[in-house]
């Protein structure tokens, strides 16, 4: 299967980690091991559907460069590059809050690794090429639904400048998934697809649960040391780890995770499926699965229909939840420091950096330029607002870049209004709403605001276009179908999310009605 090809892979996570001695792709526990080699499967009517031309450049695999055809065949899993040793993770998870043993990559591949134009190293993977040992009673494949939407997603989070995995693209394989959306014993076939994954590290906090799990401390070291020294270079003996070095890690992790928490609060983002197998240890969004924008705000909103009843991870307990796996994580992290009270103090400084960066977030949200004793209760007064009538979170803040505090506030702006999804909220969300703009404003006349310097750092923080499910499911439905141009336009569109694109309104519109119920639109499963 390799290929004579310029493009050379690395595969220093393979030399430098402990295999899996077994050599043969069935379901298994899999022990004292990081991963297990594995191959695609071949799809030889695989087409390319879709592909991120920043991320081609950037990466030096264009489409333009090897032909289409050829491109299909690679990133499908059909032909290896030259020096792929392919192979698959281990690791466990706390899944809705209990501890589901040992995970591992069920339907992801990793190809390897090369450098970028940049010199940093990534990760190639491909979700959706086969099965794994650690695919128990699954196929290994994904469907061209879930595909598309993790494709666009990706990408649509690094052009809002949030960390994440990235995708390169989005395959075909010209074969079809037989998959039970909603597990009501209805499963139908539906076109199957692949999509080639990037990051420096797909590693997450059950690759190192795992060990910790098993009291394998051995190889819990091991993976931990490797991944101080490939990823976190700056912390102090980082070559020669010892329990400061792991204290400083914990720490670092904490940081970021707590920054990627506020962007996704800042943007409206919910993932859906927090467990701890599906959280980066370099603070990347990680595995999109049942994801979605918020449209009207709503603090107990969950897009995932596995979460409907408990709502474990709706919109507003992402903070709170992030810091429970971190706790997980800080408990497996443990027999390395063998101390509680370092881990402890990098948990509070999660805590506080979340609290401190939420509230600067919140103020480049509103435009204010300094900081301000009341700025909280200002903040919570509008959330608050929020409550009495469905307020499209994206729109409103867009709108409220254009509201003029040089004249008295006697009624809300139609501007702000148009973000209602009720025509008629009723009497106690208008006067809330008004009211909260007669504060709003009070409090930009008394730091001077000027209107232009406000307006821009509005709009550089709250996206104009995102990725609501409703744009993506019409894109899905057409695809399914052959047809790729909404596919198209929504590639184009995410690629400048916070700029007002020529003949885009249509992208840039509150939910419409037909979409609030809808399957895809609404909530989502994880079956892919």
């Amino acid at each position: 299967m390799n290929s004579a090809s310029p493009l050379q892979l690395d595969n220093h996570f393979v030399r430098h980690l402990p295999a899996d001695p077994e050599q043969r792709n069935i379901r298994r526990q899999v022990s004292k091991a990081c991963y297990s080699r594995v191959q695609p499967l071949q799809f030889p009517r695989a087409t390319l559907l879709g592909w991120s031309q920043p991320l081609a450049a950037q990466l030096g695999l264009s489409p333009l460069q090897l032909g289409e055809a050829r491109f299909a065949q690679i990133f499908s899993g059909s032909e290896l590059l030259s020096g792929s040793e392919p192979f698959a993770q281990c690791y466990g998870g706390h899944q809705f809050g209990n501890w589901a043993g040992q995970l591992g990559d069920g339907r992801a591949i990793n190809l390897g690794e090369m450098r970028d134009v940049n010199g940093q190293h990534q990760m190639l993977q491909l979700k959706g090429a086969g099965p794994t040992p650690y695919s128990r009673t699954a196929d290994g494949l994904a469907v061209l639904r879930s595909s598309l939407r993790e494709y666009l997603c990706s990408e649509a989070m690094h052009h809002l400048g949030i960390a994440t995995t990235r995708a390169l693209s989005l395959v075909a394989t010209g074969e079809t998934v037989v998959r039970d959306m909603f597990y009501d014993g209805n499963p139908k076939a539906e076109p199957g697809a692949v999509v080639c994954r990037v990051a420096p590290s797909f590693l997450r906090f059950g690759s190192y649960e795992i060990f910790s799990a098993r009291n394998d401390i051995d190889s819990l070291r091991t993976l931990a040391n490797y991944t101080i020294a490939r990823d976190f270079p700056e912390l102090p003996n980082a070559t020669t780890p010892d329990a400061d070095t792991y204290t400083a890690w914990f720490d670092t992790i904490c940081q970021r995770t707590a920054r990627l928490i506020v962007d996704w609060m800042r943007v409206g983002f919910v993932h859906g499926v927090m467990n701890t197998d599906n959280m980066s240890i370099l603070g990347l969004t990680i595995d999109y699965g049942p994801y979605g924008w918020l449209e009207p705000h709503d603090p107990t909103w969950t897009p995932n229909t596995t979460d409907a009843q408990g709502r474990r991870y709706r919109f507003g307990q992402q903070p709170q939840i992030a810091m429970w796996n971190l706790v997980q994580l800080a408990n497996a992290l443990y027999p390395l420091i063998n101390e509680v009270k370092p881990l402890e103090d990098a948990l509070d400084s999660y805590r506080n950096t979340y609290e401190r960066e939420w509230l600067a977030m919140m103020r480049r949200k509103l435009g204010l330029a300094q900081a301000e004793p009341d700025d909280k209760p200002l903040v919570e007064a509008l959330l608050q607002s929020f409550s009495l009538t469905e307020t499209d979170y994206t729109l409103y803040f867009r709108a409220l870049a254009r509201f003029d505090a040089s004249t008295e506030v006697t009624g809300l702006p139609i501007a702000l209004r148009s973000t209602w999804y009720d025509e008629q909220p009723g009497t106690k969300a208008e006067q809330a709403a008004t009211e909260w703009l007669q504060r709003y404003r009070e409090r930009l006349l008394a730091e001077h605001s000027d209107p232009s310097a406000r307006a821009n750092l509005m709009n550089a923080t709250n996206p104009l276009y995102v990725l609501r499910n409703w744009l993506a499911q019409q894109a899905i439905d057409d695809a399914e179908q052959g047809k790729l141009d909404k596919l198209r336009e929504l590639e184009q569109m995410i690629q400048q999310p916070y700029t007002a694109q020529a003949g885009k309104d249509h992208l840039a519109e509150k939910r419409p009605e037909w979409a609030r119920q809808r399957a895809g639109c609404s909530m989502l499963s994880c079956s892919s």
